[in-house]
């Protein structure tokens, strides 16, 4: 019988643990997390050893009935976790021990925790990754409302943070969804490659008993059992893949937020946020400040640093089971609640901001942005080849320069002093609206092309 406040291996030792070591060993105020998926394993364990006639049925029903009991004292709260008891699997028996008495033996029949903990584990970034994926749909859907209502505003696109050419606000942002759906995708992958049963592979050599880890692995909800005993126990590739989707997915949040930082300043005055998603400054009384926006991007470091710690603790760990992974749950842990307040956050600057079409617009005026239109207008109506076309363009930004004019305020003669018996358009050519709409090769910014990827990306999220 085992005596009560000992742990399972008390019998092997002469002496308990010091309290340091009880303190820095135990992990359940981490993976206390793992409760239901602990519970839940334990009682598809239990009927696998049922059916298997491994353990009596008598007694599997009273572990069944007092695992149970034991969730509805989790969930109320009511369950005294313990930190000598090291982690959420042995709080939960010795607790079965105190509910049914020595029947409680039977659970850790044909299993360990080395199996015990990896099964929960994957359990759980299975079923958060597809929590995340469904972040990311809001995220998503609120870019396209967003979207919608602006198609026809026109900004200057930017390379090197320079007036590049002429965008649709509403295309820029449909560049964040691809990054999304992107994200999206990674996380689906790691679904699909998490999706292998871990259970009944004990310790690392597998078990004598005559266990079934198909109808585990099915009622787990995996597709199948893994093949190899030992990669079964020290595989943490799902929390690194989990890890390096979360962070790429924090880094594409980031550069959200910086966007909307540097469109929010007043040196752009492209957009503004109400006041739920501001704060403003203990000394100056004129101060908005985008902090929630500042935090998205700090924060991205912690998403960092777990991939980067989760990686170097499997750099030199030879193959099979470790405690160094016990450190695994908490990175995992801190990423997904670091990611899912970042997309909440994102959600919610993307529903509060507002777009300042007059600046955005007069922006786009600024730069020479349309000169490529020139020179494209050249190559095609002139039969120059581009770059000709693009020297010719060149020369013109020049003169506008020097002038201190826009390309479309330039004179049809003018223009002939670069390019001669030249028929042109010049608000047609030069103008930023005119030369958004151009751009309908696949992909490109024009309306119409936005308006289509609209209903993809919509009809995606069904």
């Amino acid at each position: 019988m085992m005596k009560k406040n000992r742990t399972v291996w008390s019998n092997r030792l002469s002496s308990g643990n010091s309290k340091n070591f009880q303190r820095i060993g135990s992990s359940i105020h981490v993976d206390k997390r793992l409760y239901k998926e602990d519970i839940f394993a334990s009682i598809v364990h239990t009927k696998m050893l049922i059916r298997q006639s491994i353990i009596p049925k008598k007694d599997g029903l009273k572990i069944i009935k007092g695992l149970k009991k034991i969730e509805k004292e989790i969930v109320k709260n009511k369950f005294k976790f313990k930190e000598q008891f090291e982690d959420i699997h042995q709080n939960i028996e010795k607790r079965l021990f105190q509910i049914i008495g020595e029947s409680a033996g039977y659970l850790h029949t044909a299993r360990s925790r080395n199996d015990q903990v990896v099964t929960d584990f994957k359990m759980w970034v299975k079923d958060s990754s597809k929590d995340i994926m469904k972040s990311l749909n809001g995220l998503v859907n609120e870019i396209l409302k967003k979207a919608e209502k602006n198609i026809n505003t026109v900004m200057p696109g930017f390379t090197h943070l320079k007036n590049a050419q002429p965008v649709s606000f509403a295309h820029y942002l449909l560049a964040y969804v691809e990054m999304l759906n992107r994200d999206k995708k990674r996380f689906a992958n790691n679904i699909n490659l998490i999706d292998e049963c871990p259970l009944g592979s004990a310790a690392l050599a597998g078990t004598s008993f005559n266990i079934d880890r198909k109808f585990t692995a099915k009622k787990l909800g995996f597709k199948k059992p893994t093949n190899n005993s030992i990669d079964s126990v020290s595989d943490r590739d799902f929390a690194i893949d989990f890890l390096s989707a979360a962070a790429t997915c924090a880094m594409h949040l980031s550069r959200l937020a910086e966007d909307f930082i540097i469109f929010n300043s007043e040196a752009f005055g492209f957009v503004e946020f109400s006041d739920k998603v501001l704060t403003g400054s203990s000394i100056m009384p004129q101060k908005k400040n985008p902090d929630p926006a500042e935090l998205i991007r700090g924060r991205t470091a912690i998403n960092y640093g777990n991939l980067n710690s989760m990686l170097t603790i499997m750099k030199g760990l030879p193959i099979s089971y470790y405690k160094d992974l016990q450190d695994d749950k908490e990175l995992v842990f801190d990423s997904y609640d670091t990611l899912k307040d970042s997309l909440l956050m994102s959600t919610e600057l993307i529903e509060n901001l507002n777009t300042k079409k007059n600046n955005m617009k007069n922006m786009a005026l600024k730069g020479y942005t349309t000169a490529t239109d020139f020179a494209d207008f050249l190559t095609k109506e002139k039969k120059l080849p581009f770059r000709e076309g693009y020297s010719i363009s060149a020369k013109l930004v020049n003169y506008a320069e020097r002038k201190k004019i826009r390309l479309d305020q330039l004179s049809k003669s003018e223009i002939n002093k670069f390019v001669k018996k030249v028929e042109i358009n010049v608000p047609k050519i030069f103008g930023v609206v005119n030369s958004m709409n151009s751009k309908t090769s696949f992909g490109g910014t024009a309306t119409k092309n936005i308006k289509k990827m609209i209903i993809k990306y919509r009809s995606e999220l069904k």
